[in-house]
């Protein structure tokens, strides 16, 4: 238990780089004609760091990595899966690359904007599951929108 402690100080302890490579892949994302958000909560109880929606209706879903102990600790981006079309860790380029798995995209970002390393393999969405994520994800756009 102790050691759990101490490793989730080491993951929270870096909120400078996770606010800096969020920031990034958000600006990759625009960049890229994607519109998104962050800290989107998913119908399975998790959240998405950076969820964006394309032109075209699909979407992507960014995790983001603050160091390899946020990784190493952090299991839950298999969840993330079922509700995208592209999955990517999105990380700092100081991050170990080699030990993030090779089937997810890969994203390396700073607070000025990211670079996509790796392609995500593409997992197209059951048509009414994007119609009811793309329907949360304007609705909470929209109320968003109001509450600033």
């Amino acid at each position: 238990m102790a050691a759990t402690a101490v490793s989730l100080e080491l993951v929270f302890s870096r909120p400078e780089t996770t606010l800096s490579v969020t920031r990034g892949a958000a600006r990759l994302m625009l960049d890229l004609g994607y519109a998104p958000l962050l800290e989107v909560g998913l119908p399975n109880g998790r959240r998405a760091d950076v969820m964006a929606i394309g032109r075209r209706g699909d979407i992507v879903i960014c995790e983001v990595k603050s160091g390899i102990d946020d990784y190493r600790i952090d299991r839950k981006w298999h969840e993330y899966g079922p509700f995208c079309d592209a999955f990517y860790f999105a990380v700092a380029p100081e991050f170990p690359q080699a030990v993030l798995p090779e089937t997810p995209g890969l994203i390396v970002a700073d607070g000025f904007g990211g670079a996509v390393v790796r392609e995500a393999p593409a997992t197209p969405l059951a048509p009414a599951r994007r119609k009811a994520l793309t329907l949360a994800f304007a609705r909470l756009g929209a109320m968003r929108t109001m509450r600033d």
